[in-house]
């Protein structure tokens, strides 16, 4: 005889959806030192920026039959690894910039938010949603991510040593999925130094990626939800700015079925790193449900790799006198 177990169905947290656009095109991916070259850099920055817009929008527009896509834009602040200036002095030159550059910003996110957001430690949801792909071959002997704060899309080199009396020489790594040859990549996803966790910089944007493409919940609420702006000054320190703010009234909504970024080439690394995570993240089963079931809905074809649906413009950025490495 087994015993029955009863459950109630308010137990199980129910996966809110959220509304979706067809494409989340972020206008800028900086940072501090990018901002205080001034706002001849933004002016720079957005400039080249404009020329691709119109190209994204195209391309959202065709794969949709050639309607009238449903397209927000969006810009992140790097508050997390540096702070300079503050919100009030910040924001109105970017947003002038922007106008400047015949662009608008409909979302404005801080960094910090995809650290932690509302008090939900956003990061740390998502490290403890990492699935590492074991390579063929492997035995165990690499200690797991939670653990080294390091994930491969592969098997690393070998150390050296002997086993079982044999010594043996040295092996390459080896990627999962390589096709023919091994593109081997390791990521760094944070480093700890006085008990205090420093995210990397991919791992941060691995986050934002998953934020924009409507696929964070806790307890099956969204979060990073925009919060209106209503006007009026900008507050004068960042941590009394909200994650992330819907500047625009009329906007179509932050999150989408997919992701286009327009940034520097030097910033490359970083998102292959960031493409690496998402292959590795087992997301919301209920999120992607729901995205999944708009969609088909919608007759809007979206790729089942979460990695795929993100998608990038790289401009090769002026030679300048000095220029800062990605994080």
């Amino acid at each position: 005889m087994t015993d029955a177990v009863f459950r109630e169905t308010t137990a199980e947290p129910r996966t809110q959806a959220v509304p979706l656009s067809h494409l989340s095109l972020e206008l800028g991916h900086l940072y501090m030192e990018d901002f205080e070259a001034g706002p001849e850099r933004l002016r720079e920055h957005f400039a080249e920026v404009r020329i691709w817009v119109d190209a994204a929008r195209a391309s959202a527009a065709r794969r949709i039959g050639g309607k009238r896509p449903r397209i927000s834009t969006c810009f992140l602040i790097d508050d997390y690894f540096t702070r300079f200036s503050t919100p009030a002095e910040l924001i109105p030159i970017v947003l002038d910039e922007a106008e400047r550059a015949g662009l608008v910003i409909d979302y404005l996110a801080r960094e910090s938010g995809c650290a932690v957001a509302d008090k939900i430690e956003l990061a740390e949801a998502v490290m403890h949603r990492l699935v590492e792909s074991p390579p063929p071959g492997s035995y165990g002997s690499r200690p797991p991510v939670s653990r080294t704060g390091w994930l491969p899309n592969g098997q690393r080199t070998p150390a050296l040593r002997p086993a079982l009396g044999e010594v043996k020489g040295w092996q390459p790594p080896q990627e999962t999925a390589a096709r023919n040859h091994s593109v081997f990549m390791d990521v760094e996803l944070w480093s700890d130094k006085d008990e205090q966790r420093l995210w990397s910089c991919p791992f941060l944007a691995a986050v934002w990626q998953l934020a924009r493409l409507g696929l964070l919940r806790h307890l099956g609420e969204p979060v990073l939800a925009p919060r209106p702006w209503t006007g009026g000054d900008f507050p004068h320190d960042w941590d009394q700015l909200p994650p992330l703010l819907r500047l625009n009234a009329t906007a179509a909504p932050f999150n989408a079925y997919r992701t286009c970024t327009l940034m520097a080439n030097r910033f490359l690394a970083v998102e292959d790193a960031v493409r690496l995570i998402l292959d590795q993240v087992d997301v919301d089963a209920g999120a992607l449900r729901q995205v999944a079931e708009r969609s088909a809905r919608e007759g809007v074809a979206v790729p089942a790799a979460v990695a795929q649906r993100a998608t990038y413009v790289f401009y090769e950025e002026p030679a300048r006198d000095s220029s800062r490495e990605a994080s």
